[in-house]
């Protein structure tokens, strides 16, 4: 709470219009390199429009730039136009924003219609996508080579190779090798490697579509069960402290066989100083078992929300449509290895010389598997984290799976009620 009080003291000036145009502020969490690409659009959007941009920098982690939207949402804040949206806020943020329906209308037809209606509460486009998103395995193709062995289809195959090659990299000098990074803290980030966990072994998504609890399975214990196995073995014991950068920073070393990561990553992976450039590729995550076993990637994505306080609306809701628009959705897949939102994308030739990974994008989408926020509504906050929190009393040996998915289900029954 102490971050989010420092943000609330920040004093926000030059809301009114300067010369050539407005002055707007956007609030926008940094992961890798994406706030320098950001602020590139920005400088391509003042030469266009002549509105200046100001960013207003948030943590990485989305669980804190959520409850810092909330305070400044509820306080009817005016000094930022522009929110970056995870793509699970819509439903519960969606009373703070101006319904971009009729702005959009044409633009909103080049877009997946499953995004745009994501985004859509009660017949309100809340946001306009910035960007889709959804995690591969990330895996050391020269590694796999040299000690002959395939690319994982599954968990089990993925755990036996991570230990296998860890062994043998130690025994040859690298004592800092390890099998296998992801992101394991008490966050959002660990409801969407957790659910991927679950749904790969059959176990549902927390919550069905219709609002029925459906953790409490043995499929969900059996794929938690499975995790808890790797902590301490083929993933250090720290990665009960890792979000997506302290992963990268361990994988990005040299120091990982595989690891799980949003697209982000691609990029900085193959960037000029990087120790692991042009030695890895990347591959749908792994299945669990079971009858019901698929490969699962949770869906994320970014979206554009303009505040209904922003003193400079008309301005803000032209950055909405600049920010989605095929040419910026082109630019960000090239420079960030973000998945656009618009089809003819992932056939574009420079998108794919860059990024040529896209090619097996769309199989990646076809399995994403959706976090419960649209069937949990305002709730959902509160069921991500006592998803996250259960699942990390598993993975870290605190409690067993079947006892910690008891006591979930229990909660989330009495923090449904008669409804969510």
């Amino acid at each position: 709470m102490k971050k989010f009080l420092l943000f609330l003291l920040v004093p926000f000036i030059a809301l009114t219009s300067t010369a050539g145009g407005a002055q707007l502020s956007v609030a926008f969490g940094n992961v890798g390199k994406d706030l320098d690409v950001l602020k590139e659009f920005f400088a391509m959007f003042k030469e266009k429009t002549g509105h200046d941009v100001n960013v207003i920098s948030m943590p990485s982690s989305t669980t804190d730039q959520f409850g810092q939207y909330k305070l400044w949402l509820s306080a009817k804040n005016k000094g930022i136009d522009i929110y970056m949206l995870d793509v699970i806020w819509a439903p519960q943020l969606a009373s703070h924003f101006v319904d971009l329906s009729k702005p959009a209308a044409k633009l909103a037809k080049l877009h997946f219609p499953s995004t745009i209606n994501s985004q859509k509460v009660n017949g309100k486009l809340v946001a306009l996508p910035y960007f889709t998103d959804a995690p591969m395995l990330y895996y050391r193709k020269d590694l796999l080579t040299k000690y002959n062995r395939s690319v994982p289809k599954t968990w089990a195959e993925m755990a036996e190779t991570a230990s296998i090659i860890q062994s043998a990299e130690r025994k040859a000098g690298n004592s800092k090798m390890w099998g296998y990074v992801f992101q394991g803290k008490a966050y959002e980030g660990l409801t969407c490697d957790a659910l991927e966990w679950v749904n790969s072994f059959g176990g549902g998504q927390i919550v069905s579509p219709s609002g029925e609890i459906t953790i409490n399975n043995q499929n969900a214990i059996k794929a938690l069960i499975t995790v808890k196995s790797w902590v301490g073995n083929i993933s250090p014991n720290g990665v009960l402290s890792y979000q997506e950068e302290e992963s990268r920073g361990v994988w990005q070393t040299g120091n990982a066989v595989f690891m799980r990561n949003w697209p982000y990553a691609y990029n900085l992976s193959n960037g000029a100083d990087s120790p692991v450039k042009g030695k890895f590729d990347v591959t749908p995550l792994p299945k669990g078992e079971g009858p019901n076993a698929r490969s699962a990637a949770t869906l994320g994505g970014w979206n554009v929300g303009v505040s209904k306080y922003s003193k400079n609306r008309d301005a803000a809701v032209e950055l909405a449509l600049f920010l989605a628009s095929p040419e910026i959705q082109k630019l960000n897949a090239i420079k960030s290895s973000h998945y656009p939102t618009i089809p003819s994308l992932y056939e574009d030739k420079d998108v794919l010389e860059v990024a040529p990974f896209f090619s097996i994008v769309k199989d990646v989408l076809k399995t994403s598997v959706a976090r419960p926020s649209a069937p949990t509504k305002r709730k959902y906050n509160e069921v991500s984290k006592l998803f996250w929190s259960a699942s990390q009393s598993v993975i870290s040996g605190k409690k067993s799976a079947t006892s910690s998915l008891k006591e979930l289900e229990s909660r989330l029954k009495r923090l449904k009620g008669k409804g969510w």
